[in-house]
């Protein structure tokens, strides 16, 4: 809801594409420039709580654009200052909340569960902008301040989370420990290829900057359309995490993956070219659906084949690379769009998505050889 209100807002303010790409950019800074700090954090308190504090955070920012709108002193500059900051709140809440996970079920269960996760986050992704879009109708305080509601709700309700207690060995803090993460992730080819895939894919085929550009100017539509596209490709995920929820992958993950971030580069390019509401949202829906199967995996290479102690690093390093991969995806977008044109940009990523899946192939013949998702040292290692 609220990624819609603020891009629609920030474009009828400016009227800038690049502005568009601002957007990302300054949510793309935290997540690289505190990840070292967001796995320490994660690994070293409780993680319900820090993800409890980082949801009161992002309500402040709600609450501030809310507040700003009312007032008429709102402006592309203070915009961008409230989205670093509920950006902010978000680097460090991805990574706890996915390192939270694990403890909540069986090890064997955890693809099946990842799954069953993205559902959950893909249903509120589908509600959310479609609601942003029509509650935008009404002007966009009434969306931040939903939006502020909901974030007070979540951090009371994720303290009702329980998790199974596991004894941990902490080591003292040293350069050793803060940057334990990388030198795992580097260590393993099959985790450095499946988290440097994503970023590079989804930085070329990021499509969300360019939506209101196309709602507006390609499309011919209004605040409604806009919602449906940032809906679609949500819809198009959620539809693959039910069915990876309900039947895990029984073999060929590493292929699987590969197809399914082709397909994501095929379906960027597919939107580029449409000028109908309907073909685009077939095409996000395409776009979504593939990316979430890609997400799938890698999510559970990586916290399957990963200490439970260290998996607040480690996922923080993921982050890092795969979250900051959409931002600044987002801003090459919209800086290319700026240049070149909306459908040029989009055109150019999805071609270079489908590039970097056969350099991939080629560069890591261990990602490809993967068949089961199990734990490392399991007969899919």
């Amino acid at each position: 809801m609220q990624g819609v209100a603020v891009g629609w807002q920030i474009y009828g303010l400016t009227g800038n594409p690049m502005d568009l790409g601002l957007v990302g950019l300054v949510q793309f800074f935290p997540v690289v420039a505190l990840s070292v700090v967001i796995g320490q954090v994660a690994d070293r308190l409780d993680r319900r709580a820090v993800a409890a504090c980082c949801q009161i955070g992002k309500a402040f920012a709600a609450l501030a654009l809310a507040v700003g709108s009312v007032g008429g002193w709102l402006n592309r500059d203070s915009m961008l200052a409230l989205v670093f900051f509920s950006g902010t709140a978000r680097a460090f809440e991805q990574p706890t909340m996915q390192a939270l996970l694990p403890a909540t079920v069986p090890t064997m269960l955890l693809p099946r569960a990842i799954a069953a996760s993205a559902s959950a986050q893909q249903t509120a992704v589908i509600c959310g902008p479609s609601l942003g879009g029509l509650l935008y109708a009404f002007g966009p305080t009434t969306v931040y301040a939903a939006c502020t509601l909901i974030f007070v709700a979540a951090a009371l309700l994720i303290g009702r989370v329980r998790i199974a207690r596991r004894a941990e060995i902490r080591k003292p803090l040293s350069m050793e420990t803060l940057f334990a993460g990388f030198a795992y992730v580097y260590s393993r080819p099959i985790l450095l290829g499946a988290i440097s895939l994503d970023l590079f894919a989804v930085l070329l085929g990021g499509v969300t900057a360019l939506l209101p550009i196309y709602a507006r100017d390609i499309l011919h539509a209004g605040p409604w359309a806009l919602g449906l596209l940032r809906s679609a490709p949500a819809l198009g995920a959620l539809a693959a995490s039910i069915a990876l929820a309900r039947h895990a992958f029984s073999g060929r993950a590493g292929p699987i993956m590969f197809a399914a971030v082709g397909t994501f580069g095929a379906a960027s390019v597919l939107f580029a070219l449409s000028t109908s509401v309907t073909m685009s949202l077939i095409a996000l829906a395409i776009y979504g659906a593939s990316d979430a199967v890609s997400v799938v995996i890698r999510q559970s290479l990586v916290q399957m084949r990963t200490p439970y102690d260290m998996l607040g690093r480690v996922l923080a390093v993921n982050s890092m690379f795969t979250g900051s991969s959409g931002s600044l995806g987002e801003f090459r977008a919209g800086a290319i769009a700026a240049w070149l044109g909306a459908v040029p940009s989009a055109l150019i990523g999805g071609f270079g998505a489908v590039a970097v899946m056969l350099i991939w192939l080629a560069a890591f013949p261990q990602l490809r050889r993967v068949d089961r998702l199990t734990p490392e040292g399991g007969p899919a290692r």
